[in-house]
């Protein structure tokens, strides 16, 4: 396995410089931060009141049995969309240029059960350096029962990969508030590098921000709540398969379908290509512009936009998409994209059953 890859472009030299100028002229003729704006702001307040409120109300016991399976239901919505809407951006740096904000917001994933600083490492790191290379991307590294990447070896199993795959998706936030964060901590690898020590407090933040999570959405309700033990934890549940589907949809609707690239690097480490570039082939949105779809996806149905400036606040990316797909289409770059979100849902299933009948794979024109 290769450790060390480079980018190493034959061709559309001057696409990533040209791009990188016309973005900073966009927002220096326009007079606005790159950071978040009145709109991120206004969601922000949107989202953390209803995960607090849902709280709130599930454990104010002013809500009858069988009614607060909903709460569960709403609270499981709110959660990822807290995720996805603050502390995404705040981990990217994006949504402040004050380091001690995007901190504080980084909080919202280590209060959901997430670590943070691990969050870091597998996406801003390891997935956003080398998007959907086999072995270097964290994203697309599963449990042997699934084939996300051509490079990963064909099993009988996986050629019904396409609908058992719905179940997983459901589980991944159990998966990663109660296993994925410490197998990764403790194992200190994440993707093909593996990390330095991890720094003392991290051992003591790891530790104590999963004991708030399982505290306050499962040790409260069972305190607090005038329920059946089985009733709370069948509800925590809920919430969990809500948020797991939910978050998993979305990410993985960008880099796992039909259209996008999977490149393999030459024995030297080499990627023929521009990092810019690799990040379009590699890359596809769904609803571009779409602002009902950039609230409910945190923006992340622009995931061009976000993987080629994740330092920029995700409220940018429609504006930046005119820019993107300007010049792409000028230097012959690939711009994928799916008009609508059943459209790329549709993508992602005929994807996972190509990738689990056919041992080679050749993206959609």
């Amino acid at each position: 396995m290769i450790n060390t890859l480079k980018y190493k472009p034959q061709e559309n030299t001057d696409f990533s410089k040209v791009l990188r100028a016309r973005i900073r002229t966009y927002f220096a003729e326009s007079g606005k931060s790159i950071h978040a704006d009145p709109l991120m702001v206004i969601k922000t307040v949107a989202v953390l009141s209803l995960w607090i409120g849902s709280y709130a109300l599930l454990i104010s016991g002013v809500v009858p049995y069988p009614y607060t399976f909903f709460i569960w239901a709403v609270l499981g919505l709110s959660v990822a969309l807290v995720t996805i809407n603050v502390g995404h951006d705040a981990i990217h740096g994006a949504y402040s240029s004050k380091k001690w904000v995007n901190d504080l917001l980084s909080h919202t994933f280590n209060l959901n059960g997430a670590s943070a600083y691990m969050w870091k490492r597998m996406h801003n790191n390891a997935h956003h350096t080398h998007t959907n290379v086999h072995g270097h991307d964290e994203d697309i590294s599963s449990v042997s029962i699934i084939r996300f990447s051509p490079s990963d070896p064909l099993k009988p199993i996986h050629k019904h990969q396409y609908w058992y795959i719905f179940g997983l998706y459901s589980l991944s936030t159990l998966s990663w508030v109660f296993i994925k964060d410490y197998v990764k901590f403790f194992k200190n690898k994440v993707g093909n590098a593996t990390g330095k020590k991890h720094a003392p407090s991290q051992y003591f933040y790891l530790f104590l921000y999963k004991f708030l999570c399982y505290f306050i959405f499962l040790a409260v309700p069972l305190i607090v709540m005038d329920q059946p033990w089985y009733l709370i934890v069948a509800g925590f549940l809920l919430m969990h398969l809500i948020s797991g589907m939910y978050l998993a949809l979305i990410f993985m609707l960008a880099h796992t379908v039909e259209e996008t690239h999977f490149p393999v690097p030459e024995e030297s480490g080499v990627l023929h290509n521009d990092w810019f570039v690799h990040q379009l082939s590699t890359t596809a949105n769904f609803c571009t512009g779409n602002p009902v779809a950039a609230f409910f996806t945190g923006g992340l149905n622009q995931q061009i936009e976000h993987h080629l400036f994740p330092n920029i606040c995700s409220t940018h990316y429609p504006s930046l998409s005119r820019i993107i797909k300007e010049t792409a289409n000028e230097y012959n770059v690939p711009y994928l994209q799916n008009p609508t979100f059943i459209s790329a849902l549709k993508s992602h299933v005929h994807f996972l059953r190509k990738l689990g009948r056919e041992e080679q794979f050749v993206p959609a024109a």
